[in-house]
């Protein structure tokens, strides 16, 4: 099985290099990952009687009533800012090359917070409550395509 890797070292993209940014894809959330290379959102809804709650990140059972009843269904795109922060200095590649970048957690419509980075917004107008929609990255070295937010 061999060490586990540091967090410098970070899991390999495509040609094997190490990235830290790198999400990994398993057999439960490759439907995760497959709608997003689709630029389609998606999150868990329980179906339990009296829950029906939806959450993220995903997971095979409710957390708030531990059913098993969960389905994958489609967000629709839209959150508001609920806490972030501006990075101005990360070695770690690629972080150096997006600096300033804006990590962040919103609030999804549908209810469920989610970790993502918001992008493409001045750091002076970013506010909590703001309004997002869902963009997707597609960088060239990865095999995942990654959500994220921009302003509306």
């Amino acid at each position: 099985m061999g060490r586990p890797r540091t967090a410098r070292e970070g899991r390999p993209d495509v040609e094997g290099r190490p990235r830290a940014d790198v999400p990994q894809a398993d057999d439960f959330t490759r439907t995760y990952w497959e709608a997003a290379g689709e630029g389609r959102l998606l999150i868990r809804r329980c179906r339990a009687a009296g829950c029906g709650r939806a959450h993220h990140y995903p997971r095979e059972f409710c957390p708030y009533c531990w059913s098993d009843d969960v389905v994958w269904e489609e967000a629709c795109g839209r959150a508001t800012l609920y806490t972030w922060s501006v990075v101005h200095v990360n070695d770690l590649p690629p972080f150096e090359s997006r600096l300033p970048y804006v990590p962040a957690v919103v609030s999804l419509a549908e209810g469920p917070r989610m970790a993502t980075e918001v992008t493409g917004c001045p750091e002076g107008s970013l506010r909590v409550g703001v309004e997002l929609t869902v963009t997707f990255r597609k960088d060239p070295e990865l095999a995942l395509v990654i959500p994220l937010f921009r302003t509306c």
